[in-house]
């Protein structure tokens, strides 16, 4: 293939996929003062893609090439789907032998369908934004810690799950409803296939989350609310005096393990066989507690321990204990490693002027016009 063939074809690659929207999964955030009987807030997206591949034409590739459907809408409680829905989660949450109750749900729906001329995507994303209490087991006190339970952190919601907006039936949890909702044509060619089969696996799925033990996830603990200059550099009131821990999954690493796409295959007959891709990104999550933080046991169930200051004489950051000190030594080394180069590079500088090594630009009276083709413009 010539250069400009193979030019030509990369560019095309780079056109398709960056027409095509990222997949996240399950991706989850989660911050908690570690108050008794409080209401705290956690964000659940839930986001996946399928690519419906048409390399060689045939009349389904007709049919979808430049179509361009989206649906997109918001929902809070006061819509009796989301309410069912709220109520399905605490189900699952009390299977999960959780102590967590979900109080208030918002449902941010967002889903498009992009028909290209080698292939079409749809494209899924749910977000809910969900008021959650009796997470919080005990409150700290002097000599123990508080206790939040972290067991619903794996939600699932199997199934069909309909709401209603603008006084219209939206079925939400299972990416072959919106395709027969919008594309009839590409639904009668699904279904009964494989390819079906696989589009009924619910959308709104965080069990990953939950397969992932808390102790393989990163810690990291942030004492800056402490620190006696906080309040020169414009930290608020109430941040002030507080420490704050995290833990974070979803990067590869030793403890997690190498973190992959979820990507599943089947096909589809009509006038020719299809091809039918879902891709998800691995799940994630973020969670932060005010507080110090470790993972404990409790029944048999993982507990996070929360204590309002870190342990006397505590001198680490983040997970596998490195030692502060050894960062601001390996810091130091760095700083002198880059003095002694400058100082290096400045002797032989000046070594190179004294020996009449000195390189210069060209002369411009020594630059010299020269004929070019009519094509170039000459």
């Amino acid at each position: 293939m010539s250069r400009a063939g193979i030019l030509i074809a990369s560019l095309t690659v780079i056109m398709i996929a960056s027409t095509v929207a990222p997949a996240f999964a399950a991706q989850m955030e989660f911050r908690t003062w570690v108050e008794p009987n409080s209401v705290d807030e956690v964000e659940i997206k839930f986001q996946r893609t399928i690519i419906i591949n048409y390399d060689e034409g045939g009349m389904l590739a007709d049919e979808l090439r430049g179509q361009k459907v989206a649906k997109t809408f918001s929902l809070t409680s006061d819509d009796p789907g989301v309410i069912e829905l709220r109520d399905r989660i605490n189900y699952q949450l009390s299977q999960l032998d959780s102590s967590a109750t979900i109080t208030d749900v918002q449902i941010d729906y967002d889903t498009k369908l992009t028909g290209r001329g080698l292939n079409t995507s749809v494209d899924y994303k749910i977000i809910l934004t969900m008021q959650i209490t009796n997470h919080v087991l005990r409150e700290s006190s002097s000599g123990s810690s508080g206790i939040v339970d972290m067991s619903w952190r794996g939600l699932m919601v199997p199934g069909e799950v309909t709401v209603n907006a603008q006084g219209i039936p939206h079925e939400i949890n299972l990416p072959i409803s919106f395709i027969s909702d919008v594309s009839p044509g590409l639904y009668n060619a699904i279904r009964g296939s494989e390819a079906e089969t696989l589009l009924n696996n619910p959308i709104m799925d965080a069990s990953g989350i939950k397969n992932q033990p808390l102790g393989n996830w990163h810690f990291l603990f942030d004492p800056t609310g402490i620190n006696v200059d906080a309040a020169q550099f414009g930290l608020s009131e109430e941040l002030a005096g507080v420490v704050w821990s995290s833990f974070t999954m979803g990067e590869s690493s030793f403890r997690e393990g190498i973190q992959t796409e979820k990507e599943h295959e089947a096909t589809f007959t009509t006038d020719k066989i299809y091809d039918l891709r879902t891709i998800e990104s691995a799940d994630s999550a973020n969670i932060f507690f005010a507080g110090f933080a470790n993972i404990d046991v409790l029944d048999n169930q993982e507990v996070v321990g929360v204590y309002p200051e870190a342990p006397e004489g505590y001198a680490t950051t983040s997970t596998g204990e490195f030692p502060v000190m050894i960062i601001y030594g390996m810091a130091g080394m760095a700083a002198f490693g880059g003095i002694a180069i400058f100082i290096v590079s400045e002797k032989k500088r000046k070594g190179d002027i004294a020996a009449g090594n000195v390189q210069t630009g060209i002369d411009p009276s020594q630059l010299v016009g020269a004929d070019t083709s009519t094509g170039s413009g000459g």
